[in-house]
């Protein structure tokens, strides 16, 4: 398809997702792009500007609207990552972030999959699609945890690789391309101490309430069960930026109005980012970013 068709195809995926947003009542917002400091993470580096930074994501703002009583959010907005570019990959970049109270992060699975099954009937009248000459069933979806994912493709248990250091590597070469081959697929369960910004599992110690959705080895979203414990939020914090230090990133100030609106109180909720751009190249069948934004 052509550049122009491509964005119209952009348009109406972006109407489609709304409209599955306003029918569960969630409340569409918009945060600052320019803000005074980033959640600290360890690989992801965010853009100086002005004495501020421009957002990687709105997280923070967004969970600040939960803990002032907001329930269930979204917005559609620019967001930066430094020296990021390629094929799947851009600088700034449309991300769809989305927040709801009291529904854990395996319900915000199932919305977020019958979602985006519901805008592509809406969009093509089918929830059949075909991506880069394979078959991809919107309305199936599946869920593997990272440890049954390593062992299944990778040949050794996600822990072993977390320890030894081999996690990532493996990640990215042996387990993420076989993710989502003909239907969306939901890598659950993360290996506790790679949790992020998730709250640990009731369960299982061992593994973060967080999952990321794949669909052709395409990594699309990523979510979490909301940590709502401001005491280990910062200490996370605090790691993450000796992490940062020693590795010569980016210094960045105490996310600090994040930090006493979470010792105020936020409500049990999950939330999930995905990147819209990514999203559009799934259902325009395009092999590059390039072709589903105008640059």
């Amino acid at each position: 398809m052509s550049k122009l068709e491509n964005l119209k195809i952009r348009s109406d995926l972006q109407k489609a997702l709304r409209n599955a947003f306003y029918v569960e009542k969630f409340l569409e917002v918009s945060t600052a792009v320019k803000i005074p400091a980033p959640a600290p993470e360890e690989y992801i580096e965010s853009v100086p500007c002005q004495g501020g930074f421009l957002r990687t994501s709105p997280e923070l703002a967004m969970k600040r609207m939960l803990c002032a009583g907001l329930e269930r959010i979204f917005q559609f907005g620019s967001a930066f990552r430094a020296e990021e570019s390629g094929r799947k990959h851009r600088e700034e970049f449309t991300i769809l972030e989305y927040y709801v109270v009291q529904w854990d992060y395996r319900q915000l699975a199932q919305f977020t999959a019958r979602m985006i099954a519901s805008a592509a009937l809406e969009i093509f009248g089918r929830t059949k699609l075909s991506y880069q000459g394979s078959e991809i069933e919107l309305w199936r979806h599946n869920f593997i945890t990272v440890d049954e994912a390593f062992i299944k493709y990778a040949g050794k248990s996600a822990f072993e690789a977390d320890a030894d250091g081999s996690f990532d590597e493996l990640m990215v070469l042996k387990v993420e391309p076989e993710l989502g081959r003909d239907c969306p697929e939901f890598l659950i369960d993360y290996p506790a101490n790679r949790a992020s910004l998730s709250r640990l599992s009731k369960n299982d110690s061992r593994v973060a309430e967080r999952w990321e959705l794949y669909i052709r080895g395409m990594e699309l979203g990523n979510a979490f069960g909301e940590l709502t414990d401001a005491a280990e939020q910062r200490r996370r914090f605090d790691e993450a930026l000796k992490f940062r230090a020693e590795q010569g990133m980016l210094a960045y100030p105490e996310a600090s109005d994040f930090l006493e609106a979470l010792e105020r109180g936020m409500p049990e909720s999950s939330g999930c980012a995905i990147g819209f751009d990514r999203l559009c190249m799934i259902f325009c069948d395009a092999y590059d970013i390039s072709e589903v934004i105008f640059e």
